[in-house]
C-alpha cells in the first residue's frame, strides 16, 4: 500500500480533532499508535477478517477481566519495569532490592500487625509450612523501623482471595509493620505456581504464540516507609521448575532466596511445633529524591470497599 494512502487516512482522522479541546497527551499517544497500527496492517497485509477476529478477542478479554494477565504475558509490565529501572539509573538511583512486576492480583487494605503476622485466615491443609523473615534496610544497611511490608500469595489451587470467592477476605494477605530493628516475620506455607484460566483470552493468545501461560511459585511484596521510594517486588520459591521460565518475565536472580528445610526436631529448638521451610530475605529501600522519576505505578487496584 502506498504510504500516501496511510498518511491521508491519518490526516482525515486527525481533522476531526478540535484545537484546544480534549486531552493533548491522549491525542499524541492515540495518533502515534494508530500510525504504527496502520503501517503494520499495510506491511503485514493484515486482513479485515483478522482485524475483526482481533476485535472479538479484545472484547472477550475485557469481559474476562484478563487484561492484567495479558499485560504480564506480553511483557508489557516487564518493559514498564525495565523503563523505570533505566530512569532510576539516569537519576543515580541504585535499587539493591530489584523491583519486579506487581501483577493484577493485589487487594488494598490488608490487616496490619506489628513485627509478625500469620497469613492464613483459614489453614491450608497439606501445605508445607513456611516462616519467612528478614529486615527492611536503607541504602547504607541501617534498619528502617515502622516500614510496612505488604505480602500476598495464592493458595495451593493457585487462586488468590478476593478473586476467588471461596476464600475468606484477605486470606493470605497481610501488612506487617517492622519493629524497632526493622524486622518483619510471617508464617504461611510454600505456595504453588498458577496458570492462566484454561481456554481464556490469555491462554488462547499464549497458545497461538507457541507459549505457555504459567507462573512459578512466588510471593508478592509492597514495602513502604515515609521518605522512601515504594518498593514493588516478589520472590520466587527456589526449586520451582518454572522459576526461569515465567510467562510474566518476573524472575530476577537476586529474588530467588534459598529455602532451608527445618526438621521437626530442630523446629522445637526454634520454638516451632512442626517441621517447616525457612526463608530469610532483607529488603533494601531507597530514599526519595525530588528530581527522581516516579517509582510507583498509580494504577487502579482492587479493594473490598470498591
Amino acid at each position: 500500500m502506498d504510504q500516501a494512502v496511510i498518511d491521508k487516512t491519518l490526516e482525515l482522522i486527525k481533522s476531526q480533532e478540535k484545537a484546544g479541546e480534549g486531552n493533548e497527551r491522549v491525542k499524541e499517544i492515540i495518533n502515534r499508535l494508530l500510525e504504527d497500527l496502520f503501517n503494520a496492517m499495510a506491511d503485514l497485509d493484515i486482513t479485515s477478517e483478522e482485524m475483526w477476529i482481533a476485535c472479538d478477542w479484545l472484547t472477550q478479554a475485557g469481559k474476562n477481566n484478563e487484561w492484567g494477565l495479558i499485560f504480564a504475558g506480553l511483557g508489557i509490565e516487564k518493559f514498564i519495569d525495565v523503563k523505570m529501572d533505566w530512569e532510576d539509573e539516569q537519576a543515580g538511583i541504585e535499587n539493591k532490592t530489584p523491583r519486579t512486576i506487581e501483577g493484577p492480583l493485589y487487594v488494598a487494605g490488608s490487616p496490619e500487625s506489628h513485627g509478625y503476622a500469620e497469613l492464613e485466615t483459614e489453614v491450608e491443609e497439606g501445605a508445607e509450612r513456611l516462616y519467612m523473615s528478614g529486615y527492611v534496610r536503607d541504602e547504607q544497611g541501617n534498619p528502617v523501623p515502622g516500614a510496612k511490608v505488604e505480602v500476598w500469595h495464592c493458595n495451593l489451587k493457585g487462586l488468590y482471595s478476593y478473586f476467588d470467592s471461596t476464600q475468606p477476605d484477605f486470606n493470605l494477605r497481610r501488612a506487617i509493620i517492622t519493629d524497632a530493628n526493622g524486622k518483619y516475620e510471617f508464617k504461611s506455607f510454600l505456595p504453588v505456581g498458577y496458570s492462566c484460566p484454561p481456554n481464556g483470552s490469555t491462554d488462547t493468545l499464549m497458545s497461538l504464540l507457541g507459549r505457555h501461560g504459567s507462573r512459578p511459585a512466588h510471593i508478592h511484596f509492597f514495602v513502604t516507609a515515609p521518605d522512601f521510594r515504594k518498593l514493588t517486588t516478589q520472590i520466587n520459591i527456589e526449586g520451582d521448575p518454572l522459576t526461569y521460565d515465567d510467562f510474566a518475565f518476573a524472575t530476577r536472580p537476586e529474588l530467588v532466596p534459598p529455602v532451608v528445610r527445618i526438621s521437626a526436631e530442630d523446629a522445637a529448638k526454634e520454638g516451632k511445633d512442626e517441621a517447616f521451610a525457612k526463608i530469610e530475605f532483607d529488603f533494601n529501600m531507597v530514599k526519595e529524591k525530588e528530581i527522581a522519576p516516579a517509582g510507583e505505578n498509580n494504577r487502579k487496584r482492587a479493594s473490598l470497599e470498591a
